[in-house]
C-alpha cells in the first residue's frame, strides 16, 4: 500500500494563520538553496523535514507538541556562533535548560551508540550538554521568530 502524499498546504492548514508567513518564509528559502523537504503524520500534527541536499543531515523541522507550532533546529555548527547562542532571550534560554541532558556526553555507554552525540554549549554563564533531538526546540511566537529566523540564518551559512 502506497503511503499517502502531503503537501506543504495540508501542514499549512494546522498551523495558526499569522504563522503562515514566518512558515513559508522558511519553506521557501531552503527549498530554492536545494533542500529535501520530507512530510509524516504524526499523532499530534506534521512533521515537516528539511535536509542539506548533499549531506542529507537535517537542518530543521516543524513540529507540533501540544497542538502548538515548535521548530527542532540542529545546530550542528553552533561552535561558528556561540555569540549568538550566549545573547538568546529568556525564554528561548529556559527551553533549553529543559531539554534532558546528552547521556552520550556523560556516560557514552548508557545511550544507543547508533545515537549521535549531543552538544556541549554555554549560554550566559550556564554551561548545558543536551540531546541533540530536544535542546533547539522552541515554540513559535512573534517573540521567537526574529530570534529563530536568525538562528536558521546562522546554521545554514555554517553549513555552506
Amino acid at each position: 500500500m502506497d503511503k499517502p502524499t502531503y503537501q506543504f498546504s495540508d501542514f499549512l492548514a494546522d498551523v495558526r494563520p499569522d504563522y503562515h508567513g514566518f512558515a513559508e518564509g522558511i519553506h521557501a528559502s531552503l527549498l530554492a538553496a536545494g533542500y529535501k523537504m520530507k512530510m509524516e503524520r504524526k499523532a499530534n500534527g506534521f512533521l515537516v523535514s528539511y535536509a542539506h541536499p548533499e549531506t542529507r543531515r537535517s537542518l530543521l523541522n516543524f513540529v507540533f507538541r501540544k497542538h502548538a507550532l515548535v521548530v527542532r533546529i540542529y545546530a550542528d555548527h553552533l561552535g561558528g556562533y556561540m555569540d549568538f547562542l550566549r545573547a538568546l532571550p529568556e525564554a528561548m534560554e529556559k527551553e533549553i535548560s529543559r531539554a534532558p541532558v546528552c547521556k552520550r556526553l556523560i556516560d557514552p555507554a548508557d545511550c544507543n551508540s547508533r545515537c549521535p552525540m549531543g552538544y556541549d554549549f554555554f549560554v550566559g554563564e550556564t554551561q548545558y550538554k543536551k540531546c541533540r533531538y530536544s535542546c533547539f526546540m522552541f515554540p513559535v511566537n512573534p517573540e521567537n521568530i526574529p530570534v529563530l529566523e536568525e538562528f536558521i540564518a546562522l546554521e545554514r551559512k555554517a553549513r555552506v
